[in-house]
């Protein structure tokens, strides 16, 4: 038990590690070669806090644990909204930008309605992940054109968020090689840890890959949340959430399809209801005020406690 405690730890340890060093190291590279810091926001920055998901994904389908590479990422974007939105609206009350309402939480609900017309049968083909693949591209050149229409603070925005370019070029490069060095390492120790905490309690993979893997990969995302929460910037904190839901149906399972076909039956109703449920909650509760409040955060909490009550036997 002891060992498997530090397969789970020591990967997920390395993991963030890993994320860190690939964000800081990218963004350092992008800049120096003139890239403005709002495409360095919107690509790399992004791929970084959901690399922990992309790795452990593309690693659990080549190894034949589809389970674990389908349930991650639908694990991670329900916890992504009923947990870890919770959590933040608790810590503070999060302003929700109009924008959000008018074009990005629409945009995550349609990709969520997509992505469930293609795994209607309950398989990814590479077909389908080719075109889930091209939707990131699209959705991050519109998004990179249409925020250079609007004001300047969202370049300001973007660019106090970024790691400064420190020390030579060579250490940034450094920081990318073993940024992807470590995501490797700790991506393998992370997901054979949770496979044989499967195996122990008698539990399918999909469960480990919807709970331990969801959330262990998703903290990336949770702690750039609640940081952004004690700061009161709450675009951040809920833009963060969005975004990452986004990347994760499209160029997480679209990367992941093209490489290695994904084929589960162990997804359940309930698993896809609770998905589609809190990407449609987001709109409804964004609304409210365009505040989402603690109460709401309690809500969101009690729903995602509730899944977990009854997706564990």
């Amino acid at each position: 038990m002891v060992e498997i405690i530090l397969y789970l730890a020591g990967g997920l340890l390395i993991m963030l590690l890993g994320a860190e060093g690939l964000v800081r190291g990218a963004s350092a590279l992008a800049l120096r070669i003139g890239i403005s810091p709002l495409v360095v926001g919107l690509t790399v920055v992004a791929f970084g806090t959901s690399s922990p998901e992309l790795v452990v994904s593309i690693g659990s389908a080549i190894e034949g644990n589809s389970d674990i590479a389908i349930g991650n990422v639908i694990g991670s974007n329900i916890s992504n909204i009923a947990l870890i939105l919770g959590i933040t609206a608790l810590i503070n009350p999060i302003k929700v930008n109009v924008q959000l309402i008018k074009r990005e939480i629409p945009i995550m609900i349609g990709v969520t309605i997509v992505f469930l017309l293609f795994f209607y049968d309950l398989s990814l083909s590479r077909f389908e992940g080719f075109l889930l693949f091209i939707g990131i591209i699209v959705y991050t050149v519109i998004s990179y054109k249409l925020s250079k229409k609007e004001k300047k603070e969202t370049e300001l925005e973007f660019e106090k968020e970024i790691p400064r370019a420190k020390g030579n070029l060579f250490k940034s490069i450094l920081m990318v090689v073993f940024g992807l060095i470590f995501l490797a390492i700790g991506s393998k120790l992370f997901v054979d840890g949770a496979i044989e905490v499967a195996l122990m309690l008698n539990i399918s993979q999909v469960i480990i890959g919807l709970t331990i893997v969801a959330v262990g990969t998703s903290l990336p995302e949770l702690i750039t949340s609640v940081v952004a929460s004690i700061k009161k910037e709450g675009d951040i904190a809920i833009g963060n959430v969005v975004g990452s839901n986004i990347f994760n149906l499209l160029s997480i399972l679209g990367l992941t399809a093209i490489i290695y076909p994904i084929t589960s039956e162990s997804i359940s109703m309930l698993d896809l209801g609770m998905f589609s449920l809190t990407a449609l909650t987001m709109l409804p509760l964004s609304r409210t005020g365009f505040i989402l409040n603690r109460i709401e955060g309690a809500i969101l909490i009690g729903i995602y406690v509730t899944y977990i009550y009854f997706l564990i036997p």
